[in-house]
């Protein structure tokens, strides 16, 4: 699965899409990845947590010994699939959908995350919203709102909320995008804001060093989840991942070991860093 190349069979699905009716299905690990016990006794908090990047994060920080949070919009069947995953890897999962766009829901997903599980370590702010947009005017001011409301304002929520409960060698791990550094103009609203979450992650960790909470963010290039069929015009999709140097989308389950090494204390020295994991294609 993980040589799957463009062209792609002819797709499109409704946002924020689904992982049932991607072809091929995209690989989050579940054959292949092997935990050491790198997480063990940890709590980790993952938005979007039901699909692509966040089911493969889940996935292997379960197998590596933590127990997961999955956070989630209203994916049901996709976000069961992965609590099945970490529940089979012998750990404990819990459900949490709603919507990262109100301040209130962010706060109560932390403290459900500690009620349920009992602590918090690590803290994924994954989930994002996207959309492509032929021209400036086609952006509606609710349009560019709410992708800042999801993309960048619920991790400021998220990680005021998690705070308190962060100890020393806790970690935060915010997911930005090739984007932030190459912005494709197409994706304008998204794209914008990964350039603010790359900012943000550096001036966070910042702050918090002197706690002993480590910030640090994942920069994806193409990577194949319900997204792209989803938020992509046809012909873009068929050819996903053709840009890159190696001719091919990344698979999920090729970009969640980033997150473990940053979740991990093998990266007690490793803050204000962004991972790329673009298929050869550069960040300036």
């Amino acid at each position: 699965m993980t040589e799957a190349r463009p062209p792609f069979p002819d797709q499109t699905q409704a946002p924020p899409g689904h992982t049932a009716e991607m072809q091929p299905p995209p690989d989050h690990g579940e054959a292949s990845y092997k935990g050491s016990g790198r997480l063990t006794g940890k709590v980790a908090l993952i938005t979007g947590a039901d699909s692509g990047i966040g089911r493969a994060v889940a996935i292997a920080f379960a197998r590596e010994g933590a127990d997961v949070a999955i956070s989630y919009l209203n994916e049901h069947d996709d976000a069961q699939e992965t609590k099945r995953w970490v529940e089979e890897a012998g750990r404990r999962a819990v459900l949490l959908p709603g919507d990262l766009a109100e301040p209130a829901h962010c706060r109560a997903l932390v403290e459900k995350t500690v009620e349920a599980l009992g602590r918090l370590d690590v803290l994924v702010n994954n989930a994002a919203e996207q959309a492509t947009y032929k021209s400036l005017e086609e952006i509606t001011d609710e349009a560019w709102a709410r992708t800042f409301k999801v993309n960048i304002h619920a991790m400021f929520h998220l990680a005021k909320a998690a705070l308190p409960h962060l100890q020393p060698g806790a970690s935060i791990i915010n997911t930005t995008s090739i984007n932030a550094d190459d912005p494709n103009p197409s994706l304008l609203p998204y794209a914008t804001t990964k350039g603010a979450i790359q900012n943000f992650t550096a001036g966070l960790a910042q702050m918090l060093a002197e706690r002993g909470v480590r910030v640090n963010c994942v920069a994806p290039g193409p990577i194949w989840t319900p997204l792209i069929p989803a938020t992509m015009p046809p012909e873009k999709v068929k050819q996903f991942g053709a840009n890159t140097p190696m001719k091919r989308p990344g698979q999920p389950k090729e970009v969640a070991p980033a997150y473990v090494l940053l979740a991990s204390d093998e990266a007690s020295y490793v803050s204000g860093a962004t991972v790329a994991v673009t298929g050869g294609r550069p960040m300036l």
